[in-house]
């Protein structure tokens, strides 16, 4: 066997991928859903949605500060989850990028029938969307997160 100036031949290098790879796929498989996280990002959408009854809309609707909180909430959540599983956004995959945006799709229509609930009188109502939220964000988030370790075991 030829051998390079690592001392290291073909196969055994080849062999050493081999292994490497079939470890990836068996952290992959064994990972679990963080809930606890993705019911944080459910969370965080649900009090985004629910911020509508608190506005005035029509003629000189001010929307409410809380968009920038809940966008560093979300924030400091993916770092939390980044930390936890060692998963970084740009390995997401496109399955993964497609569920966050169905996320941001959801809770901007979500938001909008709350201000059209909040226009006819009905702020109560505001929770119902806000429960929908919750559920629909911690779904698609945990969708996101097993795509992203679907993606994990293909590389």
């Amino acid at each position: 066997m030829e051998k390079n100036s690592l001392g290291v031949s073909p196969t055994e290098a080849a062999s050493a991928l081999d292994t490497l790879t079939e470890d990836r796929a068996r952290l992959a498989s064994q990972t679990a859903v963080p809930r606890t996280l993705m019911a944080a990002f459910g969370g965080v959408a649900a009090w985004w949605v629910a911020s509508a009854a608190s506005t005035s809309p029509g003629e000189n609707y001010e929307p409410p500060t809380s968009g920038w909180l809940a966008l560093v909430g979300a924030l400091i959540i993916t770092h939390l989850l980044q930390r936890e599983t060692g998963l970084r956004l740009r390995s997401m995959g496109a399955r993964a990028g497609w569920a966050l945006a169905g996320i941001l799709a959801a809770c901007l229509v979500l938001f909008s029938v709350s201000l059209g609930l909040v226009s006819l009188g009905l702020p109560w109502a505001v929770a119902l969307t806000a429960l929908v939220a919750f559920a629909t964000t911690t779904w698609l988030a945990g969708l996101a997160y097993r795509s992203a370790l679907g993606e994990l075991r293909r590389d």
